[in-house]
């Protein structure tokens, strides 16, 4: 490393934040390249280059002088992404954990407020919104809550990703609600003006 960078990292060792600035600008470029090979998807990767640079600042006592401050910087970004991506499992794990149960129990309390006769024409909805879907798309519904294929088989089945499959099946809730509600809608107009 030149004289004039390890001048500054002293510098802002002694007390002067804004000599720290020309190290950022320096090892700005290569730290961010570096995380983005290394972060999985869903990593901020600017994020973890400003923690990083914050990290090193706040732990600027702890580099020895004369030594390599790049490898120095890059462990530090090392552990910040490791303590992110443990983060980011933890998050998923937790949606994976109690998700289910959520649902579970958000169904249980709309079933309770209606009654048979509500249940059974959301049914007949649900049979003519179904009756529209594509059968290219309507294989996925099938995979997913007849056979109760897990999103990996059937991504791999329909050579999509996971996520795309996801999709796949967000957007085929959503439209079935969607069908359904504008049918009972319909309905009860229908029911209103008779």
């Amino acid at each position: 490393m030149d004289e004039t960078l390890e001048n500054k990292i002293r510098d802002a060792r002694n007390g002067n934040p804004e000599a720290f600035e020309p190290v950022v600008r320096r090892f700005e470029r290569p730290l961010r390249a570096w995380l983005a090979t290394q972060a999985p998807p869903g990593v901020d990767v600017d994020d973890i280059a400003q923690r990083s640079f914050i990290a090193a600042y706040d732990r600027l006592s702890d580099y020895e002088p004369g030594t390599n401050f790049s490898a120095w910087l890059f462990t530090i970004a090392r552990y910040q992404l490791r303590t992110e991506t443990t983060r980011l499992r933890r998050v998923a794990d937790y949606h994976t954990r109690y998700a289910p149960d959520l649902l579970l129990r958000e169904l249980e309390r709309r079933e309770e407020t209606q009654t048979p006769e509500e249940i059974t024409e959301r049914l007949e909805h649900l049979k003519a919104c179904l009756s529209k879907v594509d059968d290219n798309l309507k294989k996925f519904l099938t995979w997913r809550y007849e056979e109760e294929i897990p999103l990996e088989e059937m991504a791999t089945r329909s050579h999509r990703s996971v996520a795309a499959v996801k999709k796949v099946l967000w957007k085929l809730r959503r439209s079935l609600h969607d069908c359904i509600t504008q049918r009972m809608n319909s309905a009860q107009g229908e029911a209103l003006s008779s």
